[in-house]
């Protein structure tokens, strides 16, 4: 295992984040930079991965920006944080999506981009990089679109 992954193990508990929503400097600072100075980025880096590849990224994150420009992006990137959360089984807290998303947009994003790196998957990679480098918790069979 390298250092760069040792530094991203967490224990993984079925039914619950492996980190809190406002744990955006103490866990991950590069994902909390991102999310607050890129959320787009952060955003379709997130929508790819669960959308597995059929979203991409840019794409993705061109969305959030446009939606956001009538002011409801934060409700088309709650609508991913309930999929990841229905992914993996996790409780809605400390509230309902849209108001994270709608109060605390980059603390969400922060949020869900940490999980998935726990999770094994590397959002920075995209849909098709996990794939390509064989990261848990794929197997081969699960891995097509």
């Amino acid at each position: 295992m390298s250092e760069h992954e040792g530094k991203h193990e967490k224990k993984i508990t079925e039914g619950r984040w492996t980190t809190g929503l406002y744990d955006c400097f103490s866990e991950d600072i590069s994902t909390c930079c991102l999310t607050c100075f890129c959320p787009c980025v952060a955003f379709g880096r997130i929508a790819e991965i669960l959308d597995k590849g059929e979203t991409r990224q840019g794409l993705a994150g061109l969305l959030v920006v446009a939606m956001s420009s009538i002011g409801c992006g934060w409700y088309y990137a709650s609508q991913y944080r309930a999929k990841l959360r229905n992914q993996y089984s996790l409780p809605q807290e400390p509230c309902p999506d849209d108001p994270i998303h709608f109060f605390c947009c980059p603390c969400a994003l922060s949020q869900e981009h940490r999980e998935l790196k726990y999770r094994g998957l590397d959002p920075s990679l995209g849909w098709q990089g996990n794939i390509e480098s064989k990261r848990p918790p794929f197997v081969a069979s699960s891995m097509d679109r």
